[in-house]
């Protein structure tokens, strides 16, 4: 039985842990202005390191979403917030790959007819199709460089209007950026889950699932019984807002967990509100103590959901999210 660490785990209120925490998110966090050679950048300031007693804890580039998420952007990010891993979508690396009609800066996207959009999908697919690793292997190069690891990849060539030849291009993708799965929403279909999981069970990279509130104790059972290479992407925060408690889960299906996006949410009874992290129902400490308890393996996602207050930005916050983890992690069980 696990310690109630609601109430013994007081130094991460928000006013103690906000408190306590800016000297520290000062001390990693460097101005904002573009890189022009992250790696000499990054040699100045020290190597990023979110390990913390054995788990690892990472980020999902989605956190950043408010501010441009070129490679370049992404990885500042990543040495401002101290964060050593990373769920890197699709759009950072496509556009570093040289995809057509990527969009990287906030409130670039545009508004599209379907036909153009129907268009520019073709064109992509055919740009999939083709892609050499290069891009993504100097990609991958210059992250690791700067301390930086990528275990995750989520590209938009997952879903079933996708072709094979677009899921082989993600897994392959995936590979040259030294990433262990790509994560993808859990399909309503399960024919698409099978398909997805034979072309895994051929590139040896595991299709990890996502969810949201449709996430139960048994959503993801049919996955695994289709592939080897099928697991689970659990969503920590999404899990509680949905009405249940990750703990048993996480115990019960942990070897086929891959990674792991922590959030705070408040539970259903409760509203189900993405909050600042130790306001909500979400048992992050819990559930980090446990991993480290049982030793394993895969990462744990900060995933930046609530709304950034006023005065702050994405970076400040997803540090704060990163700092809760390393305390959550040094507290003695």
């Amino acid at each position: 039985m696990m310690k109630d660490y609601k109430k013994e785990f007081n130094t991460l209120s928000r006013r103690g842990f906000l408190g306590k925490t800016a000297a520290a998110v000062a001390g990693i966090a460097f101005a904002a202005q573009p890189l022009k050679g992250a790696p000499a950048i990054i040699r100045n300031l020290g190597k990023p390191n979110s390990k913390f007693n054995g788990v690892q804890i990472g980020a999902i580039t989605y956190s950043w979403r408010s501010m441009p998420g070129d490679a370049e952007s992404i990885l500042r990010y990543c040495v401002e917030s101290n964060v050593s891993a990373l769920e890197l979508m699709g759009p950072t690396a496509e556009a570093f790959a040289g995809a057509p009609h990527i969009a990287t800066q906030p409130g670039e996207r545009q508004q599209l007819s379907q036909e153009e959009r129907a268009a520019r999908a073709k064109e992509i697919a055919a740009w999939r199709a083709s892609v050499p690793m290069t891009k993504f292997e100097q990609l991958r190069k210059m992250y690791k460089d700067a301390g930086v690891s990528i275990y995750a990849f989520k590209p938009s060539a997952l879903g079933e209007h996708n072709s094979d030849a677009e899921v082989e291009y993600a897994l392959r993708a995936a590979k040259a950026l030294g990433a262990s799965h790509v994560t993808v929403e859990i399909p309503r279909n399960s024919l698409h889950s099978k398909r997805l999981g034979e072309i895994a069970n051929r590139h040896k990279v595991v299709v990890a699932y996502h969810g949201h509130l449709q996430q139960t104790f048994t959503a993801w059972d049919e996955a695994l019984s289709q592939a080897k290479y099928n697991g689970i992407n659990l969503d920590a925060g999404h899990y509680v807002a949905a009405g249940f408690d990750p703990l048993p889960f996480i115990e019960a299906k942990h070897d086929h967990i891959y990674s792991m996006h922590l959030k705070d949410r408040k539970s259903k009874a409760n509203g189900q509100a993405n909050v600042v992290w130790g306001e909500g129902d979400t048992p992050i400490v819990e559930i980090l103590q446990l991993m480290k308890k049982n030793k394993y393996r895969f990462p744990a996602t900060v995933e930046l959901e609530y709304p950034i207050p006023e005065g702050s930005d994405a970076v400040k916050e997803v540090a704060k999210c990163v700092e809760y983890c390393r305390k959550a992690l040094e507290k003695t069980a």
